[in-house]
């Protein structure tokens, strides 16, 4: 059984954790109302131009022999993707880092499966090194990105993919990363950004209302671009917000269990110490009885 010096040292230990655990949260909690407002000041920007494009996607069938532009095309044998992989930069925050790395492997499988060539592009440090860690290849791996989400090296990693996707050099990209829902829940989101699905589903009456003299190729094309860049800029915040909120969570059950501890050691503690009191008191009792029968 421990001692109660070493009990003590032990519960103040715990102690010194949970005012670690207890502080990590509370930043976590700032920076989430910071990632928080964020995100939703540019999800309606994001929601909009995925429904322009959808509905452009849409009204495209009317007019398919007359625009080509893969982005919007039909592609029969996918040969080789682009496996875009979010994590964060920093651990400490529960599950968020593995539920996305274990869809990644799913995701990698499953295309193996099909004979399909994958490009796996990394950003976040956790993911970087796990896949280093088991030898898996990476194409690309970026760091410092996911903690400070910035618009224009996002639009630089999309636009590489984009080039290549552009160029025939990949068929496919597709994007996994762990997004936020609310303070409490996170879900994971598997999208293929490229190409853009061509919903058969038209009106006979509709029609794209671009002027006759419209470079319609140079007018698509700018758009294609303007939603690659900003999905995957939303991504990044998307993901921030969730790594917070994950970190959030994990602090505060790292501070419960914390608090749990201290009190069961608390009760050790005072087993111990009233059992060394009781054994001092017999031992006197037994001395003095010892005097009085000399």
């Amino acid at each position: 059984m421990a001692t109660l010096k070493e009990l003590k040292t032990k519960i103040n230990s715990v102690k010194n954790t949970q005012k670690t655990t207890r502080a990590m949260k509370l930043v976590s909690t700032a920076k989430l109302k910071r990632a928080e407002e964020a995100l939703l000041l540019s999800r309606e920007y994001a929601r909009k131009i995925e429904e322009v494009t959808s509905e452009i996607s849409k009204k495209l069938t009317l007019v398919k022999d007359t625009i080509n532009i893969r982005a919007f095309a039909d592609i029969n044998e996918i040969k080789k993707v682009d496996l875009i992989v979010v994590t964060a930069d920093k651990g400490l925050c529960g599950g968020f880092n593995h539920q996305t790395i274990k869809t990644t492997l799913q995701k990698i499988e499953e295309l193996k499966a099909k004979n399909i060539k994958i490009r796996l592009k990394i950003i976040g440090k956790k993911a970087i090194e796990y896949f280093r860690f088991v030898g898996i290849e990476m194409y690309e791996a970026i760091e410092g990105l996911t903690s400070a989400p910035n618009y224009e090296k996002a639009a630089e990693v999309i636009n590489k993919s984009y080039e290549d996707f552009v160029n025939e050099e990949i068929d496919n990209i597709i994007i996994i990363y762990n997004g936020y829902v609310n303070k409490l829940t996170q879900k994971i989101h598997v999208k293929e950004l490229l190409p853009i699905e061509v919903k058969n589903e038209t009106n006979e009456n509709e029609f794209l209302e671009v002027e006759p003299n419209d470079d319609y190729e140079t007018v698509l094309e700018s758009l294609v671009k303007k939603y690659i860049e900003y999905i995957m800029y939303y991504t990044l915040l998307d993901s921030l917000a969730g790594e917070h909120s994950a970190r959030m969570q994990a602090m505060d059950a790292a501070t419960n269990n914390a608090k749990e501890m201290v009190h069961q050691l608390t009760l050790q503690f005072n087993k111990v110490r009233q059992e060394s009191v009781t054994r001092e008191l017999i031992e006197i009792v037994t001395a003095i009885e010892a005097m009085k029968k000399n």
